[in-house]
């Protein structure tokens, strides 16, 4: 027994598709597991709008949670009775385990564009706030819930317990690549995670891999590489998050210039409005989302009504590459011939990037400083991987960005000022 907490008397076990089983023996867990803000997650999908590609990615955050905290309770079962490694901090890594992602909005990094939130400050919020996650938490003493909240904001001063759930591999990373790959059904992202556990050694401020473990992490880091450009980054799924964006954007528009929507959308205002209450962001998930986004199908805002449509019968845009040649030359000229066809470019001519860092080792000063993944060699000496991996050498610090441009395919097939749309799809087509 730990200050605040008890062990089960029997063990609570989930069904994990990717895990087999999760673990529960600890009742802080148990009870966080219970509290409605958790039981929220179930209603936020992991992988926002990429279920319109991979119809089969409709896992959630709730699943994920689990996931990470089980990876790091098996972390901890390989760490118990090693040098560096302290029992009383194996409540603080599994409670943040469970809680990293707890600050999610309904399709996350579109809403929090659109109306400038940060799912990570609103996990430190629901930590710290009069939440039943924070009641829990205050069972293990009132610091408690900010030590977890410090480790998700990696300020927390041990440096080990934030590696084991911020790094370049982590629990995290560790579930969500296999989870993401699972229900997918893509063949990326697997890696052999129980070589990976059965090597990991913990450090004074870090999380090391023994050596003889370095094959297992180049499977890793090209798993990961391969997940972001064949599914996160897929070009039907930015299209879906385009056209969301722009639902999103538009609703607020019309609500900031005192549009009459045919139903207030109650839950919406305090995001329009900039004056967000904890209680009004726990309420939002995305079956409420999608409530709105069917009334608004037949608002009489044809912008509105259209881009819900498309996106609620996965009408999505087409795309091209995109260039700064492009950009220079015909991007007004393109801009004013969709104006001509009675297109607002505001809404169907958007451009769109992707960008992703595989692998980088420490480079002070920059500004996404990363924690390199250190190799524990024979003489216990530490050697950054991409000094002795040449196949993690081959893509460190390589930055790749990609630049579509999004349109509406459909209107410039439509019967109707022919030569205009004819001459779109030329400049479109290069």
């Amino acid at each position: 027994m730990s200050r605040g907490n008890e062990m089960l008397k029997e063990e609570k076990v989930f069904k994990d598709p990717v895990h087999r089983y999760i673990h529960v023996n600890d009742r802080l867990i148990w009870d966080l597991i219970g509290t409605k803000e958790f039981q929220r997650l179930r209603r936020v999908r992991q992988l926002g709008t990429t279920f319109l590609t991979f119809h089969g990615a409709e896992h959630t955050r709730f699943n994920h949670s689990l996931g990470v905290y089980e990876i790091m309770r098996r972390m901890i079962e390989v760490f118990h009775g090693r040098p560096h490694w302290n029992e009383e901090d194996r409540l603080l890594c599994l409670a943040t385990a469970l809680l990293h992602d707890i600050g999610h909005g309904p399709f996350s990094h579109s809403f929090e564009k659109v109306f400038d939130t940060d799912h990570e400050s609103w996990t430190r919020e629901i930590i710290n706030g009069e939440t039943e996650v924070n009641a829990v938490l205050r069972r293990m003493g009132d610091q408690f819930p900010r030590e977890v909240a410090d480790v998700i904001e990696k300020t927390h001063p041990n440096k080990l317990v934030v590696s084991m759930i911020s790094s370049q591999i982590d629990a995290d990373r560790m579930d969500y690549l296999q989870r993401d790959a699972f229900y997918t059904g893509v063949s990326y992202g697997h890696f052999d995670m129980e070589r990976i556990l059965r090597v990991m050694r913990p450090l004074d401020d870090q999380v090391v891999i023994k050596s003889t473990g370095m094959h297992a992490v180049e499977d890793y880091i090209m798993s990961r590489y391969q997940m972001y450009w064949q599914v996160y980054f897929h070009p039907v799924t930015r299209s879906a998050e385009v056209i969301l964006n722009k639902i999103l954007r538009r609703a607020k528009y019309l609500y900031l210039n005192g549009y009459v929507f045919n139903q207030s959308p109650a839950h919406l205002k305090p995001f329009f409005d900039g004056d967000i209450s904890i209680e009004d962001y726990l309420k939002l998930d995305e079956m409420v989302i999608f409530y709105y986004f069917q009334v608004w199908e037949e608002e009489e805002d044809e912008i509105l009504a259209d881009l819900c449509s498309r996106f609620l019968h996965r009408r999505l845009f087409q795309y091209v590459e995109f260039n700064q040649h492009f950009i220079m030359n015909e991007w007004a000229g393109l801009q004013e011939r969709f104006k001509a066809i009675g297109v607002d470019p505001e809404y169907y001519l958007v451009i769109d990037f992707s960008s992703d860092l595989p692998y980088d080792f420490y480079r002070p000063g920059e500004e996404e400083e990363r924690m390199p993944i250190h190799l524990l060699m024979n003489d216990r000496k530490l050697r950054e991987l991409s000094r002795q991996s040449d196949v993690v050498e081959a893509i460190s610090g390589k930055k790749r960005t990609d630049h579509k441009l999004y349109y509406p395919s459909d209107v410039l097939h439509t019967p109707g000022q022919e030569s205009e749309k004819r001459e779109i799809l030329e400049i479109l087509s290069g």
